[in-house]
């Protein structure tokens, strides 16, 4: 697997009035965009040629900060615009012409972690696979439902949680993931779910999980946007 896609549109209004200035994904954390981190995770993985799906009115914020990638050895970046918010499947549904038929990483633009997922990325065949995190907060994601060691099916933004785990914004996936997202139906909030799409290869049969081994903070909130700063000015010894 050699290409991999950040989602990294959106308005980011949870994060007014910070995102007035520029898209939340451009946001500093410590001492460097917040994009540098999925970029990192991808490109830890072995993985170098990545699709950033931008969108809003600070698109072309993305260009300025990453340009071509010279920052990133051998990585070759792209681009695709989201028109509208649509959901995460939605977004991701920009990128087939990208994946050509190749399975792919996939990572929302505020997930920063420092867990390797090389082995993972390298041992994936077929089907998907989502990793786990077990969070405080588990009724702000999608939060699987266990039968021993296999995931019956996933919740979207439960009320009461069943468990502490969340699954986290990075999944692989096969070629099959767009023919998926054409067979799911906006939900309630008019929007695509990645958990539809992930509850289609359950139903397959399909869907495998990982845990993350190290911090994760999806940083879409002023708490965890602080104490993903906080961590990782730690880390790199800023404070």
């Amino acid at each position: 697997m050699k290409k991999g896609i950040i989602l990294a549109g959106g308005k980011g209004t949870r994060l007014y009035p910070l995102t007035y200035a520029t898209n939340k994904h451009l946001l500093p954390v410590a001492n460097k965009p917040m994009i540098y981190y999925p970029l990192n995770t991808l490109i830890n993985a072995g993985i170098n040629d990545i699709l950033i799906i931008i969108g809003g009115p600070h698109a072309g914020d993305f260009i300025g900060t990453l340009r071509n990638g010279e920052d990133f050895d051998e990585v070759k970046i792209h681009y695709a615009y989201q028109k509208e918010e649509g959901g995460i499947a939605q977004a991701l549904s920009l990128a087939e012409s990208f994946a050509n038929n190749e399975n792919i990483a996939v990572i929302l633009g505020d997930n920063c972690t420092d867990a390797d997922i090389r082995k993972d990325v390298e041992s994936f065949t077929e089907g998907a696979m989502v990793f786990l995190k077990e969070v405080p907060d588990p009724q702000r994601f999608g939060v699987p439902i266990m039968e021993g060691n296999k995931i019956t099916s996933i919740e979207e933004k439960p009320k009461e949680p069943k468990s502490n785990f969340a699954v986290t914004g990075l999944y692989l996936y096969d070629n099959t993931v767009f023919d998926k997202i054409r067979q799911i139906s906006p939900s309630a909030r008019g929007e695509l779910e990645i958990t539809d799409v992930n509850n289609l290869y359950i139903q397959e049969g399909t869907l495998g999980w990982s845990t993350l081994d190290g911090y994760w903070s999806d940083s879409g909130t002023f708490v965890s946007l602080l104490k993903t700063n906080i961590y990782w000015g730690e880390k790199e010894g800023l404070i």
